[in-house]
């Protein structure tokens, strides 16, 4: 992984003294409250219902094991003995006290973590793949280009004030687990004809108040380019974006309003001022970078088919967890393991001081001393030799890892909600537990097959649930807390946006909903047909006269 240089480390420590002199400053009342709100926003310290939240960045989603200590130890020392894991791979606390802030960026920079352009209208954390580097559908790695476009990012003058925020994702396999589509920027590795290395470009994708699926305005961009053309791609934004308007700031929104063409036609007249300028990545740059993220030390090892089989057979619970926790590594012998995050009764992706700790010491002994965040909320050693898998499991059934529900209706995307965030129409936590609890069956889970769940408490879509199969939106109706479903969303390659269902839902309501979604799937499906396939095939309109006939 990256690890800073002299450089590096004195610009985070030199902003750890800024906010500090400007909390005091605060404190002190020589601030005020309008004076200081965008110096904490560029910090990633919001004030929430109950506390301030501090959002870590993690960038790209990759943490060592150094740093997840130190994460837990903050959660011990400033906050209420846990941390939650975002959609956008980060992690956040949620009971600081303002006067701890600077502590807590002290401590985090001498692990060489910081909370810079964690909120504010800048470009936030860059997103990939949580198995990026160990996928075995892999065109390349994209971790490095992450962190050139981190780089390039951080403090950049002339995208810190951006009409709003900004979110860019990189996809460099097959399959696309970084959902590229619905970003303000996605990027994806491709090869031309010749066999040269460079980027499909999609903007204006993004979900909020206003959903859409971006449009990719350029088929193949040199990697050489890379800088460049986002450059032109934030320029034109910076110059044409609304600022009058908050909720038609995105870039999505303007990209609509010009037409796809028109935008890739401002952005290639831009391209052509900054084409072969000192943007222009090189092989050495490129190989500097990459050079953090060279494979680990693996041994020579060769596939264990028989043997796990064997354990499949005796232990039931293993065979399950190994179906749906681990997924097949680049290298004969190795898997990557999610830890799950969602067992029932656990707000998702919260995780404890004492469970951090134990995983920096998992990683340190399983994977290499590296863990993933990924933007499912769950947590992954992405190096784990295939015969110390069994071992693994044991240690992760005590931790309370070990649930085997990854990909299924139980591992449910969900935001803090009503319970802790300002912002928010509605709880969403208790909803997903009511939910959790409803399917506590393993065996009917698994026979349902993979279906994506996601809760948002409010319209900033923080749960993602425009791109759930099944998606579930807090609104507000006369002070009271209701429930909008949506379906048909999807995520990856082709993504889709959800369909509402109808009326909304009070929260009690809301377990028996979604079982009659369940129901009518399971009644329609064809044999071995998943969740949204049922979906697209049938369309909504079985799902709506089954849930709302109850009601009349």
């Amino acid at each position: 992984m990256y690890v800073y240089d002299e450089y590096d480390q004195r610009i985070v420590e030199d902003r750890v003294k800024q906010f500090r002199d400007q909390t005091r400053r605060y404190l002190n009342g020589e601030l005020s409250g309008d004076e200081f709100r965008p110096l904490r926003l560029q910090n990633g310290l919001y004030i929430q219902r109950y506390a301030p939240m501090l959002r870590i960045a993690v960038p790209y989603g990759l943490l060592a094991s150094r740093q997840v200590r130190k994460l837990a130890q903050i959660a011990r020392d400033y906050d209420k003995g846990y941390a939650h894991i975002s959609t956008r791979q980060n992690v956040q606390f949620n009971w600081p006290d303002l006067e701890d802030v600077p502590e807590i960026l002290a401590e985090l920079a001498s692990v060489q973590l910081h909370s810079i352009q964690t909120s504010g209208n800048c470009v936030r954390n860059t997103t990939t793949d949580q198995f990026a580097g160990v996928a075995r559908d892999e065109l390349i790695d994209p971790r490095p280009w992450c962190e050139i476009i981190r780089q390039w990012s951080t403090f950049h003058p002339e995208f810190c004030q951006l009409p709003r925020k900004f979110k860019i994702a990189v996809n460099g396999a097959g399959n696309d687990r970084a959902a590229i589509e619905v970003h303000d920027i996605g990027l994806e590795a491709v090869h031309n004809a010749a066999g040269e290395l460079g980027f499909r470009v999609l903007v204006g994708g993004g979900l909020g108040r206003t959903p859409m699926v971006g449009s990719f305005i350029n088929e193949f961009l040199p990697w050489q380019h890379l800088l460049s053309y986002l450059d032109a791609i934030l320029r034109v934004y910076n110059r044409y974006g609304r600022r009058d308007n908050k909720f038609k700031a995105r870039i999505k929104i303007l990209v609509k309003a010009l037409g796809a063409e028109a935008f890739a036609e401002k952005v290639n007249a831009e391209f052509a001022h900054l084409k072969d300028g000192p943007t222009t990545l090189t092989e050495a740059e490129v190989e500097r970078v990459a050079r953090h993220f060279v494979d680990p030390a693996y041994l020579a090892l060769v596939d264990l088919d028989d043997e796990l089989s064997r354990l499949d057979n005796e232990h039931p619970g293993f065979a399950r967890w190994r179906s749906r926790n681990t997924t097949p590594h680049k290298k004969a012998g190795y898997v990557a393991v999610t830890l799950s995050l969602k067992p029932t009764g656990t707000a998702p992706g919260d995780v404890s001081d004492k469970q951090l700790d134990a995983i920096a010491d998992l990683a340190d002994r399983y994977s290499f001393g590296e863990v993933r965040n990924s933007h499912f909320q769950n947590i992954i050693l992405a190096d784990v030799e295939q015969r110390r898998l069994f071992e693994l499991w044991g240690e992760l059934r005590e931790l309370g890892f070990a649930t085997p529900n990854v990909g299924l209706l139980t591992d449910i995307i969900c935001c803090p909600g009503g319970d802790f965030c300002s912002l928010a129409n509605a709880k969403s936590i208790p909803v997903a537990e009511a939910i959790q609890r409803r399917f506590d069956d393993l065996d009917y889970l698994f026979d349902l097959g993979e279906i994506d769940l996601n809760i948002s408490g409010c319209m900033n879509a923080c749960g993602h649930h425009h791109v759930g199969h099944i998606g579930i939106l807090g609104v507000d109706k006369k002070g009271q807390e209701f429930y909008q479903v949506s379906l048909g969303g999807h995520s990856g390659r082709d993504a889709r946006l959800a369909q509402i269902l109808g009326p909304s839902f009070a929260q009690d309501d809301m377990a028996d909903v979604i079982e009659k979604i369940i129901a009518v799937y399971v009644e329609q499906r064809h044999a071995d047909e998943l969740f949204i396939d049922t979906y697209q095939r049938i369309g909504i309109d079985p799902f709506k006269e089954r849930v709302y006939a109850a009601n009349h």
